[in-house]
């Protein structure tokens, strides 16, 4: 992108920040992810010929990796892909309840909100009753059977090397460790692996993953059945069943990767493409813009006391209605035209008061782990992938099958426990998800894409980011590390870097500073060169591919010329 789009935002900003990271430039691909060994197995793949997809793919598989508390086989996510040849598609491999997850099948403790998502002995949360059916390795295979062009041991390959070989831990990652050490220590696999000597792994600590490089060994050479419907299978389901979980091999066989349209809409003269319902995160991210474009955002400025009243009134608004209406459309008929039009906006855009914040309906009482990753590429040939993955919370449901060395989701505690609700559980019921994979368009040609972790979080800070690069004309590297604000109708989380609160306050607001919102976002910018970014909230890199093949016709040993006498006699 030139020059000319970045503004001088800070001009009319009221809350400034410096950068913490650089950004990366290429013109043969970009690879942006939560961590620099994953976006070095997808660069990896470009390198070796493979487009957006082999590298997305490759990276994912090394995140599960050197991000085991996020991202897993044993997951589930979207991919939005945007494919030169004009395929555009999201491929949902989100999580399932399994057929046996009745809706009375927990104990809810409390219909407070506080408390309402909590059931006895947490079973929704931890162990073998907390796992669903998961859609992520199905998912993974399926994108590159259908839009790959490498072999699965190919991309593989990263994975396992580093698995087999081991890592150096991440401040990240150990400070991750600490906080679950408790759980952790209860199940006697992730007790060995991460809390050697019952105590934590630490910053800089080797961690091999033998157990599981044996496993992605196996899947590279057997392929996704493996897993699904062969002896891995059956050796996870009769663990599982003696430890008192739910998922059968009937389960596991009836996983199928969904393919999707994705939800489409303006903001400012650009389109805005992400996914669908079960996933909120399209809806209403394009919901909210379409509120705010009635605003002239850039006049108010970033961090302005009106700017974050009007992102914070967006905010209530979508999380009321994603609350009432937005679940797997396999069994909700979600409004999605209804929520994403310019009309509805309007209406809703009406009852905003700029001088007072308002209730808009009861809190949510859904509730989603911020504990996810997301991988942003593009190729040389202009293909695109946004792909949000996670096993839910911090390590799942923080047990491994042993033998395996995989951890399992958790995603069960995603569902509503109480019976008769928009989320509650239902067998084959896919969870309902923030993820907002973003892909925007303008005349035509792709001009960002950006996703991140953070459960609830994820579409509230997506949009922000849109809106730093659209109305405030920041660098993609302004956009992703910029201090955000989120609200689902209580409180007004802020990050640091925004300032003075007190006019917040006198229009209702009640302010909670916090050290982050939302997670690591990853985003690439096309211009004159392809621009990566990754933002301060977790250990990612961008990592772009530049210069070329050598010039058409270059030789190493080139021809000598001719001594002028003999060419003279010629």
């Amino acid at each position: 992108m030139s020059a000319s789009r970045h503004r001088d935002w800070r001009a009319n900003a009221k809350a400034c920040f410096d950068c913490e990271k650089a950004p990366a430039t290429g013109r043969d691909g970009m690879v942006v992810t939560n961590h620099p060994l994953a976006s070095t197995a997808g660069t990896e793949m470009l390198a070796a010929g493979g487009n957006a997809v082999d590298a997305a793919i490759a990276a994912l598989f090394t995140l599960t990796v050197v991000e085991p508390m996020m991202v897993g086989i044993f997951g589930g996510g979207v991919a939005h892909i945007c494919m030169k040849d004009g395929a555009h598609v999201v491929l949902d491999g989100l999580s399932a309840a399994p057929a046996a997850a009745a809706p009375g099948i927990y104990r809810p403790v409390s219909d407070e909100p506080a408390r309402y998502m909590q059931v006895e002995n947490r079973e929704n949360e931890l162990g073998a009753r907390a796992i669903a059916t998961p859609g992520s390795l199905r998912g993974w295979c399926d994108a590159l059977e259908r839009f790959g062009t490498l072999p699965l041991a190919d991309v593989m390959e990263p994975a396992i090397r580093h698995a087999r070989r081991g890592f150096a831990v991440t401040p990240y990652l150990a400070a991750c460790i600490d906080e679950a050490a408790e759980d952790l220590s209860r199940d006697p696999e992730m007790k060995r692996l991460l809390l050697p000597g019952g105590a934590p792994l630490k910053e800089g600590a080797r961690l091999v993953m033998a157990d599981y490089a044996a496993t992605l060994q196996q899947i590279a050479e057997n392929g996704p059945d493996h897993f699904y419907s062969g002896p891995l299978g059956q050796t996870i389901t009769e663990h599982l069943a003696r430890a008192g979980g739910m998922i059968t091999m009937q389960d596991l066989a009836a996983v199928r990767t969904v393919e999707r349209s994705p939800i489409e809409g303006t903001y400012r003269g650009h389109r805005i493409f992400g996914p669908p319902p079960p996933s909120a995160g399209g809806v209403h991210v394009v919901q909210m813009l379409n509120i705010l474009e009635g605003y002239d955002i850039a006049a108010m400025g970033f961090g302005s006391d009106d700017a974050m009243h009007v992102l914070g009134e967006a905010l209530k608004i979508a999380f009321a209605d994603r609350a009432a209406a937005t679940a797997d459309p396999a069994f909700v008929n979600v409004p999605v035209e209804r929520l994403t039009s310019k009309d509805y906006a309007e209406q809703r855009r009406a009852e905003i008061d700029m001088a007072s914040t308002r209730a808009w309906a009861a809190g949510v009482k859904a509730t989603e782990s911020a504990n996810t990753t997301h991988v942003s590429v593009t190729d040389k040939d202009g293909n695109i992938v946004s792909s949000t993955q996670t096993i839910n919370g911090l390590f799942g449901a923080r047990i491994m099958i042993p033998g395996t060395g995989i951890i399992p989701n958790n995603y069960m505690c995603l569902f509503d426990p109480h019976p008769g609700n928009t989320l509650s559980v239902a067998p084959g019921k896919r969870v309902t998800t923030s993820m907002a994979p973003t892909i925007v368009l303008r005349g035509g040609a792709p001009l960002f894409v950006l996703g991140l972790p953070g459960g609830l979080r994820i579409f509230g800070s997506a949009m922000q980011a849109l809106v730093n690069l659209i109305d405030h004309g920041m660098t993609l590297q302004e956009a992703v590390e910029a201090p955000r604000l989120w609200t689902q109708g209580q409180e007004l989380e802020i990050e640091e870097g925004y300032g003075n609160f007190d006019a917040l306050r006198a229009r209702g607001w009640t302010v909670l500073p916090v050290p982050h919102v939302g997670g690591g976002m990853t985003a690439i910018e096309f211009g004159d060169a392809v621009t990566g970014a990754a933002c301060w909230r977790a250990d990612g890199i961008a990592a772009g591919l530049g210069g070329g093949h050598a010039r058409s016709g270059t030789k190493f040993w080139p021809d000598a010329p001719k001594p002028a006498a003999e060419n003279a006699g010629e």
